[in-house]
């Protein structure tokens, strides 16, 4: 299992990475394009049409993975199919309607909710962006079930390569804010057709079209809501919390602070290179876990989700923030004076995992307990909504971002605390402890030696992560936050990438010998 997932694993990371480095090409070319005001403006008009596309979806995309990697480890073929069929019918014809409503509605948000009457063109062109979820949400939810990660990377890099070469074409000839909105619109519309279409083709039409025994389509969209349902109120509110503060941020924070902040999350989205990987390919896993005759597994699969989650986020997370100021000034330049310290204090939130945060919503969901999921949400947005509206029209954008790291706390206590009580299944304290040490002690080794170089920003941004990589190494060898048991663990499981496998037990080797020397 924990090959598989690996190898999946991997080949998210490949779509991830390279189609968030495209995409980072096409935004530091609209960022130095456009002023931080329109690129403000650009990111106020996605608000809404990501606000109505929170119900769109009522859980079906959720429902697809669970029971399409359950059946397929049950080799139930007949429910597979229908279960495809159920998914592509639902999200279709939601996405229409939701798509109507968000172009009808633009006038008014524009005018009498943002204030900004000039946006409503933008919204309107945003609005086909719910539709295009639709159809692209099935068919990666479909791939992911099917555990063929390699065809949702593929619409990933195709989405950011349209994007990259659309919006920066259209900023060039005049049309600013607007094109990078046509760009986002266009990319996403044609990546979402191709995703249904390779859908369709690869997995719908070659599957065996008679069964003795085929599930009426009627009652396989029921079974999904039963399941997804929890999970689409749980989208529901955890997504209106989201535009919530967003729209908080629209209302009371400037436009140049907007900029500074969406220049800080852009970079942001570098951990998600790993953490979209990791928690991507446990909802699968989980999902064929029976916890009356796997209790052991179950329990191993947790815990180590956990500690090489935390192995691989953690130090990435404590080096962005640590060189936060070199990275911001290379990429973008001198304008966004305030990104550093943004990037600094929102890139916290991807400490969590240490403690469980990636594990706990895919052990929860693959076993089936959505309404629990939906519980913790509530939970959230009862802490999150009376605090952005203490601290955002007060603090702006700081507010904003302690608001984001505050209020998911209690949820993810209490569901830690749910899994311990029902499942007998923690996370391993210790090794997190180990490891956010051994991630402290690098990022400090590599502040002081950085703070006292005086080189270009793309030198000291190369040196500070060369430290830092050398400094982790070494302390996780040193504090026993790596053992010669992980070592052989992780070495099996990337076993199956050959010939990069070697590339990535290059550190781990490096590991080794440190252990020795200690011994």
């Amino acid at each position: 299992m924990a090959k598989l997932s690996a190898k999946g694993g991997y080949n998210l990371f490949l779509g991830v990475t390279l189609s968030t480095i495209i995409s980072a090409i096409g935004t530091i070319l609209v960022v130095r394009l456009l002023d931080p005001s329109q690129y403000g403006l650009y990111s106020i008009a996605l608000i809404s049409p990501a606000l109505i596309s929170l119900f769109r979806d009522w859980g079906t995309n959720s429902a697809m993975i669970k029971f399409l990697a359950q059946y397929r480890s049950e080799n139930k073929k007949a429910e597979m199919k229908t279960i495809l069929a159920a998914g592509i019918l639902f999200e279709s014809v939601l996405g229409i309607l939701l798509t109507l409503t968000c172009y009808l509605l633009a006038g008014f948000l524009a005018t009498n909710i943002f204030h900004r009457p000039e946006m409503k063109n933008l919204i309107e062109i945003a609005s086909v962006t719910i539709l295009a979820g639709s159809f692209l949400t099935v068919s990666q939810s479909a791939f992911i079930g099917f555990e063929r990660m390699e065809f949702n990377s593929l619409t990933m890099i195709l989405q950011s390569s349209l994007k990259t070469l659309i919006a920066p074409t259209f900023v060039l000839l005049g049309y600013e804010a607007l094109g990078v909105v046509i760009g986002y619109t266009v990319a996403f519309l044609a990546v979402g057709i191709l995703g249904i279409a390779m859908l369709y083709r690869i997995f719908y039409k070659k599957a065996q079209e008679t069964y003795d025994n085929k599930p009426k389509l009627s009652e396989t969209i029921k079974i999904m809501l039963r399941y997804g349902l929890p999970l689409s109120a749980s989208a529901i509110l955890g997504g209106f919390l989201v535009q919530f503060y967003n729209f908080m941020m629209a209302v009371y924070c400037s436009d140049l602070m907007i900029g500074n902040y969406q220049a800080a999350v852009n970079f942001a989205v570098i951990i998600t290179f790993f953490t979209t990987p990791i928690a991507t390919t446990l909802f699968p896993a989980f999902s064929k876990l029976n916890p009356k005759n796997e209790v052991e597994t179950l329990r191993t699969v947790f815990q180590f989700s956990v500690k090489y989650a935390t192995f691989l986020t953690i130090p990435v997370t404590a080096a962005i923030m640590t060189l936060s100021e070199p990275l911001v000034s290379a990429i973008f330049g001198q304008k966004y004076t305030l990104a550093p310290l943004f990037l600094t204090l929102y890139a916290i939130s991807y400490l969590y995992p240490a403690v469980g945060s990636l594990s706990l919503g895919n052990f929860l969901n693959g076993q089936g307990k959505t309404e629990v999921t939906m519980k913790l949400t509530l939970l959230n947005v009862t802490v999150g909504l009376p605090l952005s509206l203490a601290l955002i029209p007060t603090f702006g954008i700081l507010g904003l971002i302690t608001t984001t790291l505050v209020s998911g706390i209690p949820a993810l206590a209490t569901g830690l605390w749910w899994v311990k009580k029902h499942y007998s299944i923690t996370v391993d304290w210790l090794s997190s402890a180990k490891i956010c040490l051994s991630s402290g002690i690098a990022a400090t080794i590599t502040y002081v030696i950085t703070s006292q170089l005086n080189f270009q920003n793309w030198i000291q941004l190369i040196a500070g992560g060369t430290i830092f990589l050398t400094a982790y190494l070494a302390a996780t060898s040193l504090t026993g936050a790596i053992t010669r048991a992980d070592i052989n663990n992780l070495k099996e499981m990337l076993s199956d990438l050959e010939p990069l496998s070697n590339l990535f037990n290059l550190p781990l080797k490096v590991c080794d010998k440190i252990l020795s020397i200690k011994t």
